[in-house]
């Protein structure tokens, strides 16, 4: 029964989908499911990377932590996506701290048998290869942000990537862990700044934040914002 859970949930994984199903089988058989409580470390920054893990079911996020003490957000998944893999493929410890943002399920894969398998099966090889690849384009993206984005347009530019379309409203939902702190490490700023940067946006009607969402009233001057 496992085996055939880890599948369909491999299935839906980007560049992983088009596996073949000899391929699908030799992870299955190695693959061993795990459960993390919110709040609960997966691996820390610095581990020997041993594991390459396939998020199955709720929100995690990877961080660095500077001297000083604060966090900066290397990114958050939701199913259903692989992480843990650059570590091993570059044989490096962990570059980041991976913590369950609240319950969360994974499927753990040994690295030894994923580097194993990697030259048995070209169909794998390839579909790490656009993985590694997606991941080299949102650090590109990440630099850019932190690096040519006010807090302003950074927020913009998070909040319509995570809108949905609700009773034919746009909102992003506020999960129990999307505080207004995790909000700012997410943008990589302070939660005062943040604040603000809500706040004028608030006030030029682009959004609304509510208890439990934030209502984007004007996507198209959102996007506008997400620009500069």
């Amino acid at each position: 029964m496992n085996s055939t859970q880890f599948m369909k949930t491999l299935q839906q994984v980007p560049h992983f989908n088009g596996l073949a199903e000899e391929t699908q089988q030799a992870f299955a058989t190695v693959a061993s499911r795990r459960h993390f409580d919110g709040g609960q470390v997966i691996y820390l920054e610095g581990e020997p990377a041993e594991s390459i893990y396939v998020l199955e079911a709720g929100w995690i996020k990877a961080a660095r932590m500077t001297l000083e003490g604060r966090e900066q957000a290397l990114m958050f998944l939701r199913p259903v996506d692989m992480f843990g893999d650059i570590a091993v493929f570059t044989g490096t410890p962990y570059p980041g701290t991976v913590i369950a943002l609240e319950s969360v399920r994974v499927w753990v894969i040994p690295a030894k048998t994923m580097l194993d398998l990697i030259p048995r099966y070209p169909d794998l090889a390839m579909a790490i290869i656009r993985h590694l690849g997606e991941r080299v384009l949102h650090y590109v993206n990440l630099v850019e942000d932190l690096s040519l984005r006010s807090v302003e347009a950074r927020l913009a530019h998070t909040l319509l990537q995570n809108s949905e379309l609700n009773e034919g409203h746009l909102i992003v939902p506020r999960r129990e862990w999307t505080t207004f702190d995790e909000m700012a490490v997410r943008l990589g700023t302070v939660r005062d700044v943040l604040s603000r940067a809500l706040k004028t946006l608030e006030t030029e009607n682009l959004l609304r934040v509510e208890k439990h969402f934030i209502l984007l009233l004007d996507p198209k001057g959102l996007a506008e914002r997400a620009k500069r």
